[in-house]
């Protein structure tokens, strides 16, 4: 794919030096968008989503460093390089320490101008028209939108997997917390290593524990040999902690404890184990109401929320709406092998008008319906207002509603029978062997069931 040039967004009341400086960005490669205010620059810059903005700091009405506030209420990750003929070490400091990239002084030498641009996109991520080029589609060719909202969170996104520090990801159920995830592990300095997810609400409190630490062989009866666990599995890499807001308060302690010493414990074992994680964490909760009522520890929530991303829900995107319905029905009519060739303007204005609760995942399960049931190459209002009423969640398959029903049954048995595997054999009218297969299939530990 052809490298597009960065976009810089050049504001400042002196038209004859916006001109000569637009010259000479323009004959270095950038695509310049020029403004004699700031209060045009900030109208400008949501429609032409700038990767850098360079502006004068003394103008009639908004100055640079109001201007620069505005565009940090609006985008953060969008480096500002501040122009002055009356600088000062007074205003130089002040602006680094708001947060302003850097601040030059007129008049300007341009090769030190473009050296400041260059460090300044290296430093945000978009160096050589990197923010358009196929490396970012490959990290981002999943997450379909052309919304300004969602275009920003991509720039925050791609500014921490940068870093080490561990990100909590908020939003709605169904609104693609996991496809960020994914998107942050691609474009991180840890790609090349394993991305491993665990839902935290789906696995039985019993079992969790196993489950991300592991245990050894021996550890139980039937532990013919020792089980990882998923903080092993992602070592390298990338671990995602979903719906963390449902972690018990039990095991929310030792998981604080290992993210403190970099170390996990795997569960009838005396020997710890190293790690080397990224901790991305997810969930549809609001953690400080859960932290203000118990439900949640606080230091477990500074330790997980150092950076926080927070996804827009469907209805503050509805631009997407289109993108993402068209999306789908291609990707769903091919694999149904049915000729759906688009939608009438009548079904894609229903698709708009949706209140969409359910957010992507239902859009996804409304084009489903749709695509299923459709005579017609053109998918009807009809037929999209009758999914949208009627469609149901999602349905699991038979083998993932297979895993779940054994899992929760060896649960309930053996909080019966208080791990007496005997009994819950018994019960299950399996002779031991079986029933010893079943519970290391399943990482289900007898001991953990066992009261004093």
């Amino acid at each position: 794919m052809t490298k597009m040039p960065n976009r810089i967004l050049l504001v400042d009341d002196d038209t004859d030096l916006l001109r000569l400086l637009s010259m000479r960005l323009s004959a270095a490669g950038y695509t310049v968008t020029l403004a004699e205010s700031a209060e045009q620059a900030m109208a400008q810059f949501l429609t032409v989503r700038p990767n850098i903005v360079v502006t004068d700091l003394r103008m009639e009405g908004m100055d640079g460093l109001a201007l620069f506030e505005s565009i940090r209420k609006v985008n953060a990750s969008v480096p500002v390089i501040i122009l002055t003929a009356h600088g000062s070490i007074a205003d130089a400091v002040d602006a680094t320490r708001r947060g302003v990239y850097t601040f030059l002084t007129k008049p300007v030498d341009s090769r030190n101008l473009l050296k400041e641009i260059r460090n300044a996109l290296n430093l945000s991520g978009f160096a050589s028209g990197t923010a358009d080029n196929g490396q970012m589609a490959a990290w981002r060719r999943d997450i379909i939108t052309c919304s300004p909202a969602m275009d920003d969170l991509l720039g925050r996104l791609q500014l921490v997997a940068a870093s080490e520090s561990s990100i909590l990801i908020l939003g709605e159920s169904g609104t693609g917390k996991e496809l960020l995830a994914r998107a942050i592990h691609q474009v991180s300095p840890r790609a090349e290593g394993p991305f491993v997810a665990v839902n935290c609400g789906s696995i039985p409190e019993a079992l969790l524990e196993s489950e991300l630490f592991g245990h050894t062989k021996g550890a139980f009866t039937g532990a013919v040999q020792d089980y990882s666990g998923l903080f092993k599995s992602a070592n390298g890499g990338t671990l995602l902690l979903d719906e963390i807001g449902d972690m018990p308060l039990a095991l929310q302690v030792k998981l604080l404890r290992v993210l403190q010493e970099r170390q996990v414990r795997p569960v009838g074992s005396t020997k710890v184990v190293p790690i080397d994680v990224r901790i991305i964490s997810a969930t549809h909760r609001d953690l400080e109401e859960s932290i203000a009522s118990g439900r949640f520890r606080q230091d477990l929530y500074y330790r997980l929320n150092v950076v926080c991303l927070e996804v827009p829900n469907l209805n503050r995107r509805r631009e997407d709406v289109p993108l993402l319905a068209e999306h789908f029905r291609q990707k769903l009519a091919a694999r149904s092998g049915k000729k759906i060739t688009g939608f009438s303007p009548d079904a894609m204005e229903v698709l708009l008008n949706a209140p969409w609760p359910g957010n992507i995942r239902q859009l996804i399960n409304v084009i489903e319906q749709a695509v299923a049931l459709s005579t017609t190459p053109v998918i009807s209002a009809d037929l999209l207002q009758s999914a949208i009423r009627d469609a149901p969640e999602k349905i699991p398959t038979f083998a993932d509603a297979r895993r779940k029903f054994e899992q929760d049954y060896l649960v309930q048995l053996l909080q019966m029978t208080k791990g007496n595997v005997s009994r819950a054999a018994r019960i299950a009218e399996r002779n031991r062997t079986d029933f010893y297969k079943l519970l290391q299939r399943h990482h289900i530990v007898p001991t953990l069931f066992k009261t004093d």
